[in-house]
């Protein structure tokens, strides 16, 4: 479902190289974690799949599908199923929770040559999922994201992901911030998603997180390239010993 090629990529309008050279395969039913030290570039390589203008691709490719996306938008990927969960979830004031999810699934189907959803619809949609991560439905009436604690901006996001039914989740550091319950929820509201018509790609510092979302390949990022890849025993490992020995026998 994702292939990445070769890929090169810098801080737009700057010579600062990001990713170098990072090579990665996530075939569709697959969790994927990417795993690696603060600066390897796990965050950039989540913003440019999304297709972020912060950053340029300078070479390689990144193939959905077997289509390379490097000259789509950010909403024609959106359009594809391809769907990022931010770590730090932008606060939206004046665009109520509900409004915000409303066009956003309207958008997709319109984009996909469906339908739009019908009110009742949509509300029978959103209840359901909202309930399946324990979301108050009074935070649905809020501001996207305004006066929300981690945890709801967490859920908030995971909800917008079980609306859009995305083909390919990128989950940047969603543990970030959340205590042991929230973790769990997310967790198994991603869980829920897992298909085998779906891929989900986990970027997280710890090991915890893969304790509820357990990955079938875990891939280290250091210095902008995969620098090793295992199953989900990789992780216990990172977690026991650190990079230091996978670094210093990638060097």
């Amino acid at each position: 479902m994702l292939e990445i090629r070769d890929l090169h990529a810098k801080i737009a309008d700057t010579d600062t190289e990001i990713i170098r050279g990072l090579n990665l395969t996530v075939k569709a039913g697959e969790v994927a974690a990417i795993m690696g030290p603060n600066g390897s570039g796990k965050s950039t390589l989540s913003y440019i799949l999304s297709g972020r203008d912060d950053y340029e691709v300078t070479s390689g490719d990144i193939l959905y599908n077997g289509e390379s996306i490097l000259e789509l938008d950010p909403a024609e990927r959106a359009a594809k199923g391809i769907f990022l969960a931010f770590q730090y979830p932008v606060e939206i004031p004046g665009v109520a929770t509900m409004q915000f999810l409303k066009v956003a699934m309207n958008s997709q189907r319109k984009a996909r040559g469906e339908a739009e959803l019908t009110t009742p619809d949509f509300m029978r949609r959103v209840k359901e999922a909202a309930s399946h991560l324990k979301i108050d439905p009074d935070m649905l009436k809020r501001p996207l994201n305004v006066g929300f604690s981690g945890g709801e901006k967490k859920r908030a996001e995971i909800l917008q992901m079980a609306l859009l039914e995305p083909k390919l989740c990128i989950l940047d550091e969603t543990d970030s911030g959340l205590d042991i319950d929230a973790l769990k929820i997310v967790a198994d509201g991603v869980n829920a998603l897992r298909s085998p018509d779906r891929a989900v790609v986990v970027i997280t510092h710890y090991q915890r997180l893969l304790d509820y979302i357990v990955p079938d390949t875990v891939h280290v990022l250091y210095k902008g390239q995969v620098i090793k890849t295992g199953d989900k025993t990789l992780a216990h490992e990172l977690e026991a010993n650190g990079y230091a020995d996978i670094i210093g026998a990638a060097a």
